[in-house]
């Protein structure tokens, strides 16, 4: 029975075998690249979960700035002003238009002391007397403007590229940066000293790329 127990090995003969501490060491090693590894997938794991709410965070204002552009891109521009008011509007001066006849022209300059110039949009009066003013399209106020000599203004931006501008006006009701919506209320009309022959009007201007154009060729005037 001794000579049985000795056989058996000993962790002291173990050590002294050329193969142990090799052994130990590799499989240490694999210990640590699966530590590694396992760091790796969790790391990779939240950074993808991470990068997924980002993204979904990122792409839901985008998902719904399109609708508002479809929407707005569809409409036409309408009166700047209630239309049950349209068989008591007088147009005071016409946008000035090369190719229009010479009496149309010849009401589209405006005179201040004694000096010509010509009218970038249409001045609209209503019996001499303050209306509300319309938005003509939805889309974001750009500028307000404070002028008691040329009037006070409000710019309007529109997604299908266009601009509309909104001058002598008092008590505006909307301000920089406001989203509006066809049809909402902007202001008040009032006169100016820039052009005291008008009286009280409005003088609607419609752009396209930064240029003036006509607004009879996109209103029922």
């Amino acid at each position: 029975m001794r000579e049985e127990k000795n056989l058996k090995p000993s962790p002291k003969n173990l050590q002294q075998k050329p193969w142990f501490w090799p052994a130990i060491y590799a499989g240490i090693a694999l210990a640590i690249l699966a530590l590694i590894f396992s760091y790796n997938a969790l790391v990779t794991k939240n950074e993808e979960r991470l990068l997924t709410e980002t993204v979904a965070t990122e792409e839901l204002p985008q998902q719904q700035q399109p609708i508002i552009e479809t929407n707005t891109a569809q409409e036409n521009l309408k009166y700047p002003f209630d239309e049950a008011l349209l068989n008591q509007l007088t147009v005071l001066q016409d946008f000035y238009d090369f190719s229009a006849d010479a009496k149309t022209r010849e009401n589209a300059l405006l005179v201040f002391k004694q000096t010509f110039s010509t009218s970038s949009g249409m001045s609209l009066a209503i019996n001499n007397e303050p209306f509300e003013v319309l938005a003509a399209m939805s889309g974001v106020v750009t500028k307000v403007k404070m002028d008691a000599f040329t009037g006070n203004s409000i710019t309007v931006q529109h997604a299908n590229g266009l601009e509309t501008r909104y001058s002598s006006v008092t008590d505006i009701v909307v301000k920089e940066g406001d989203e509006i919506i066809q049809g909402q209320p902007l202001a008040t009309t009032m006169d100016n000293d820039w052009n005291p022959t008008a009286g009280i009007h409005l003088h609607f201007e419609v752009l396209e790329n930064n240029e003036p154009v006509n607004p009879r060729k996109l209103l029922a005037f």
